[in-house]
């Protein structure tokens, strides 16, 4: 396994810095390394590290949740209002409606099968956007008017709405029905989710100002509740719905508010994390892709999934409608609601393992749905940000600088300023 960590490193770093000198997004040398080492190509990962290969990259997504956390602040949401609401699931369900209409015809699914198709697709993937969201609202651009802070707080509730009715639809294809209680698993997982993640934001800014320890064994305790909120999620499972990457967000945010002189000390630490984090989960999501399967879907497949993303875009314009955006910033929060990869690796090859009928070419247009919109969403906010969106404070007046051209939005460009305590 030891070797497979040098392989992934070593590579991804690599590959990604020949992507990003061709002005491309560094994580497409990423999901490529993963695609070259995985069982699908060279074979060159250890079967034990790809067993544990989606705990592996739910910490990745606990550490990007985590900053975002720590940068979400509820007021500025707040001025948001309506749209925050809606971006957290009209897009997703213009998405899932556009597959139900299109998949049928041109893949030759019934119509239930589309629906679960449109579920495992439509989830945008908080691993892309939310490290690009966080590095604009650093550098104060779009922040006036709060658009990274909703298309990242959008991008997590997206993505609790959309596994809910895959449950709710693979449930109803393996039993032929499904109870109306299915349904009321969606708001719920959000308030629970919500609640928890508040209930212990509260009680640890309390904790941490009256026991005095260093700022890395807090982040260590943050990390630990983070990882315990996923695994009550699960042992709650059947019993009350939670979505633990909610909570882990609300933590976040719950300290920010309550704490933010910890929360500013504590944010560039998370960064660290995520240089690393980063590389392995794209590269893990990259071995999840099986090229012959994408070949062999053809170009229906391909039809699809543009076809859908033509749906979810006219979500995200309906969800702006009767606001202050200008076009130019419709147009970019169209653009970043795009990016699909960590729900699509983690349940796209569920319906295979399922036995259901439809298992496989599901499987197949969610590989393709990562491969054509991953890099099509981070190439689109990373050439289009500085176009479409509104400096807010000129560049490099917090400490960070934006260099001229193009700058792909990566978090390993953000500095941080603050004088903390070495790791």
């Amino acid at each position: 396994m030891l070797v497979s960590f040098a392989y992934i490193f070593l590579l991804g770093l690599s590959l990604g810095y020949v992507f990003s000198k061709l002005r491309l997004p560094s994580l497409l040398g990423m999901l490529l390394t993963g695609i070259v080492l995985g069982p699908y190509v060279l074979n060159a990962l250890s079967p034990s590290l790809l067993s544990v290969s989606i705990e592996l990259r739910q910490v990745a997504l606990v550490i990007i949740l985590m900053r975002a956390g720590l940068a979400l602040n509820i007021e500025d949401l707040k001025k948001v209002g309506r749209p925050a609401v809606l971006m957290c699931f009209v897009p997703a369900v213009f998405e899932i409606g556009g597959m139900m209409l299109i998949a049928p015809p041109l893949l030759g699914v019934s119509l239930l099968d589309a629906a679960i198709l449109g579920t495992v697709v439509a989830a945008v993937s908080p691993a892309i956007i939310v490290p690009k969201m966080l590095f604009l609202m650093e550098n104060k651009i779009g922040t006036r008017k709060s658009i990274p802070q909703m298309i990242m707080a959008g991008g997590s509730v997206d993505d609790v709405f959309v596994i809910v009715l895959f449950t709710v639809f693979t449930t109803l294809a393996r039993r032929g029905e499904v109870s109306a209680m299915s349904l009321f698993q969606i708001p719920v997982a959000i308030v629970t989710g919500l609640a928890l993640g508040v209930g212990v934001g509260y009680a640890m800014t309390r904790f941490f100002k009256a026991f005095h320890m260093r700022d890395s064994v807090k982040v260590l305790i943050m990390m630990s509740a983070a990882f315990l909120f996923l695994g009550t999620e699960e042992l709650l499972k059947g019993l009350v719905p939670l979505s633990g990457l909610l909570s882990v967000m609300a933590m976040g945010a719950t300290i920010l508010t309550n704490y933010p002189v910890l929360a500013k000390r504590i944010s560039p630490k998370y960064s660290k994390l995520w240089v690393a984090a980063e590389i392995l989960l794209f590269v893990l999501v990259g071995a999840t892709v099986d090229i012959q399967f994408a070949a062999a879907a053809g170009l229906a497949a391909v039809a699809v999934v543009l076809f859908a993303l033509l749906f979810r875009m006219a979500g995200v314009y309906f969800s702006m409608l009767r606001t202050p955006l200008s076009l130019k910033e419709r147009l970019f929060c169209m653009i970043a609601y795009l990016p699909k990869a960590t729900v699509q690796a983690a349940i796209g090859s569920l319906p295979l393992a399922m036995g259901l009928p439809a298992g496989k070419i599901i499987l197949t247009v969610a590989v393709l749905a990562i491969l054509i919109t991953a890099p099509l969403g981070a190439f689109g906010i990373d050439k289009t940000y500085k176009k479409l969106l509104q400096q807010d404070e000129e560049p490099g007046s917090k400490g960070t600088t934006i260099a001229d051209g193009t700058v792909p939005l990566s978090t390993s460009r953000i500095i941080p300023t603050d004088n903390v305590e070495q790791l």
